[in-house]
């Protein structure tokens, strides 16, 4: 049900952009194959991330789009890497502050590509993951945080829009 709530908040904030790189969820994490299912047949560029020994890539990605298990066990895609914008770049976490910050899983791998990318940040996950903690000066923050209860918005978003 969360998940389904998630799904109804991302696309009514950010369904009217056109480009969409998002992670491809697996374990715990907010579930990110009906976003990109729905995306897709909205006729929206999808790109995945595939990892490339310390870089984080976009890939274009289509439904019939072959995939590989990656370094970390999640299915990557195949082919050529994008290097230009993209509007909206959803991020896995496991906890994100009041301040936009998020704990990630400790490779930085998407403080990185944040840090070189012309990109709306959009964290996804769930309200539980919300805590306060002392963010690190390497890290990126959100623009906002989307959840089962909405989206929160911080100091470098404050649009209702995407």
């Amino acid at each position: 049900m969360a998940d389904i709530a998630v799904l109804e908040n991302f696309l009514n904030a950010y369904g009217e952009n056109e480009s969409f790189f998002i992670y491809n969820s697996f374990g715990t994490e907010a579930d990110t194959k009906a976003i990109i299912s729905a995306l897709l047949a909205a006729d929206k560029k999808v790109y995945l991330p595939r990892v490339d020994g310390n870089e984080l890539q976009a890939v274009p990605y289509s439904l019939n789009q072959k995939t590989l298990k990656g370094a970390f066990g999640i299915d990557e895609p195949t082919g050529q890497a994008y290097s230009g914008d993209i509007e909206i770049t959803v991020i896995p976490l496991l906890a994100i502050n009041t301040r936009g910050f998020r704990v990630g899983y400790g490779k930085g791998f998407y403080d990185k590509y944040l840090n070189n990318a012309h990109t709306k940040k959009v964290g996804l996950g769930y309200s539980f993951q919300i805590e306060e903690f002392s963010e690190d000066g390497w890290d990126v923050p959100m623009d906002a945080f989307v959840c089962e209860k909405g989206i929160y918005y911080y100091a470098t978003d404050k649009s209702t829009k995407g």
